[in-house]
């Protein structure tokens, strides 16, 4: 059995540890003839990589991904895609103090208590380190997106940090790309700045809501009742590490409304059915509307922090660590492309999925 691949049609296989010579993945199930080439998946993988700012990790990363198998001549070939990012800054050295010990909030503990042994080299495979290969992958999914749903977009933001979120009415999508924390809301992002910079000298990390957002999506993917877009979508997200909470347009919100306030009502337009509101974030039934697909994950606060916290090491003896080494203050910040490309994952995968059920073809309305 294997533990480490998702999706059905479009399959995605991660491999490596934090302080291993390389991470990567294997991406099978790509249809031939989608052109790729390392310069499609690079901006992706620029986006999350370390040491952008002040206010991520500085462990220094090219993340230049290698394309090794799958593609001739800048189009896929229909066989597995394998690729490779080398691991250059490891600074295995800063984690000795850790070796014996378990870092509270951490899943040191859990590996340990499950395998007996574990990498404590950066947290081997519960590092975020490994979602470079997730965002590699995502960068392969976009291009068969591209190919096959020409116009459908892929958007990712940072919602709240901590107590502080943003105010939707200074909602502008062209400041995500203006500061370090891909904030739609510019004063908010100022004002994060400083909360982040006072936790940071403070020795304290905290947590996030990151949102990502797919238009374009075609009605019909997804499938009842096990095969729920939805579903799959809360299992990819929740694979992330460091995420607790998934939500799907309204989520948790959606338990105080009224069933007059929570209806999405439909009238019709020159194109067929339109919305009139989205509180289901464009799934019914598990099932795509055609309207934009949200969804919003939490990031729990990093547990590697300079602060003394109280734990055991494996011999059973309590003590106080402070974990050492390069860590994100806020581990959602980088969590914004990874939401991204989990999302372009799971939806060519049920692109996949409903062309080899449906052909692709839709009931009729109107």
């Amino acid at each position: 059995m294997s533990f480490n691949t998702f999706g059905h049609m479009f399959r995605v296989t991660t491999w490596g540890e934090s302080h291993g010579p390389a991470i990567g993945c294997t991406v099978d199930g790509c249809p031939p003839g989608i052109a790729l080439t390392e310069a499609d998946l690079q901006p992706w993988l620029d986006a999350r990589k370390p040491g952008t700012s002040k206010f991520t990790t500085q462990r220094q990363e090219a993340d230049q991904v290698r394309i090794l198998s799958g593609v001739f001549e800048g189009m896929t070939t229909g066989t597995p895609i394998q690729l490779m990012i080398e691991n250059t800054d490891q600074r295995s050295k800063d984690y000795g103090d850790i070796a014996q010990a378990f870092r509270p909030g951490h899943a040191d503990i859990t590996y340990h208590q499950k395998y007996g042994l574990r990498d404590y080299r950066g947290g081997g495979r519960s590092s975020a380190r490994e979602t470079a290969s997730r965002v590699a992958a995502g960068g392969v999914a976009r291009a068969v997106l591209a190919a096959l749903v020409p116009g459908l977009t892929i958007r990712g933001y940072m919602v709240q940090m901590g107590p502080k979120a943003i105010d939707r009415a200074r909602f502008d999508a062209g400041q995500i790309g203006q500061n370090p924390f891909w904030c739609p809301d510019p004063v908010m992002a100022a004002d994060w700045a400083a909360y982040l910079d006072e936790l940071r000298l403070s020795h304290n990390s905290v947590g996030a809501v990151i949102e990502v957002v797919a238009e374009g999506v075609p009605a019909g993917l997804g499938a009842p009742l096990y095969g729920k877009l939805d579903g799959d979508l809360a299992a990819a997200m929740m694979s992330i590490n460091a995420v607790k909470a998934v939500e799907i347009g309204d989520g948790m919100a959606s338990a105080s409304l009224t069933g007059v306030e929570n209806a999405d009502e439909i009238r019709m337009g020159p194109n067929g059915p339109e919305f009139l509101s989205n509180h289901a974030g464009g799934i019914l039934g598990g099932i795509s509307s055609g309207q934009p697909v949200v969804v919003r994950f939490a990031v729990k606060p990093t547990s590697s922090i300079l602060t003394p916290r109280r734990t055991v090491n494996q011999k059973g003896e309590e003590l106080d660590l402070i974990t050492k080494g390069r860590h994100d203050p806020c581990v959602g910040i980088r969590a914004v492309p990874v939401g991204e490309a989990m999302l372009a994952c799971v939806l060519a995968d049920h692109l996949l999925r409903d062309r080899g059920q449906t052909g692709g073809q839709r009931g009729k309305i109107g």
